[in-house]
């Protein structure tokens, strides 16, 4: 598996389901500013009060048309003809709790302080994820967001003096230390 992180602001995101699996999908593609387009013969109603776009009947080949990304939240059936279709696209589907129809899996995910860390079991164990997610969340320190200012104005300084990557990283655990020698 290769890790990667998606930017899906204003981009078309096509997700099959009109559950609550499809729901809770949902809500963080919105966040992250995507278009999404629901094609489920029936929706929830948070769904169809989310503001996303809903074409309400079964899914058809074309509904992936323009898609950047695809969420196959929906009986197996229909989760293979969603990879199928994306295949012929070369889109990427993430098909929920279905790995052998996915192309693409997602994990537990931590969001603190502009800093995303994703853990993946490859989609073979999502409730195992979900654990590494809370442990890695109660391992992060209170003070993220100190560290991510200092980390910033450390680059800032470094690209500005021409410092060669290979003595950046030593420069920011020293910058990030002396966060702590200053508060005793």
């Amino acid at each position: 598996m290769y890790p990667v992180f998606l930017n899906l602001a204003g981009r078309r995101v096509v997700v099959v389901g009109g559950g609550p699996v499809a729901a809770s999908k949902i809500e963080g593609l919105l966040r992250e500013g995507a278009q999404v387009t629901v094609v489920a013969p029936e929706v929830r109603p948070e769904i169809a009060a989310s503001g996303v776009s809903v074409i309400r009947r079964a899914f058809e080949d074309a509904d992936l048309d323009e898609a950047w990304w695809v969420v196959a939240a929906a009986p197996p059936n229909v989760n293979r003809q969603v990879r199928d279709a994306a295949e012929r696209r070369r889109v990427y589907v993430n098909a929920v709790d279905d790995p052998r129809h996915a192309t693409a899996y997602l994990g537990g995910v931590v969001r603190r302080a502009g800093m995303t860390v994703a853990i993946s079991t490859d989609g073979r164990a999502p409730a195992l994820a979900g654990l590494m997610r809370e442990a890695i969340d109660a391992w992060l320190p209170d003070d993220l967001e100190r560290w991510m200012v200092a980390a910033d104005e450390a680059r800032e300084r470094w690209k500005r003096e021409g410092v060669p990557m290979h003595h950046r990283r030593p420069q920011l655990l020293d910058t990030l230390n002396r966060l702590y020698d200053r508060d005793q």
